[in-house]
């Protein structure tokens, strides 16, 4: 070997990166509101990490409340978040037990798939599907 460490094990890369993925998530939402809540708001809005308005798409926030039971409105906390782990570059996860019945129940997600150690795995191409397909209520979180 010729006694350099893997670049993965570099400090100084290290910090660049999670500086830049920090740049990435100020755009993630860090007032996660009811799906209720953003049907009875004048405005359905939400401040990003960064301190930015988020403003939902108010058709998809219209087809979620028509096609989600009632009782899952209190629950649901919009935006859905997806984390993306560096060290698994190909798929993201979901931790929030409620947003994952909420895909199931929309037909995004298998009634297969199942939380565990409090996450349900998906491939990063499902992930952009589901977010593309509901505008501004799905984002995807660097970790």
């Amino acid at each position: 070997m010729s006694g350099r460490y893997p670049i993965a094990d570099d400090p100084i890369l290290t910090r660049w990166m999670r500086l830049e993925m920090g740049k990435l998530n100020d755009g993630i939402v860090s007032e996660r509101k009811s799906l209720a809540q953003l049907l009875t708001g004048e405005r359905p809005v939400s401040r990003t990490r960064s301190g930015k308005e988020h403003v939902f798409d108010s058709s998809a926030l219209k087809e979620l409340s028509e096609r989600l039971p009632p009782d899952l409105h209190d629950k649901l906390k919009l935006p859905v978040i997806f984390f993306s782990d560096t060290k698994v570059p190909d798929s993201c996860y979901l931790n929030d037990p409620n947003a994952l019945s909420a895909l199931q129940i929309l037909e995004e997600l298998s009634e297969m798939r199942q939380m565990q150690q409090g996450k349900m795995w998906v491939g990063k191409s499902i992930a952009y599907s589901i977010m593309r397909k509901y505008p501004t209520v799905v984002q995807i979180a660097m970790r």
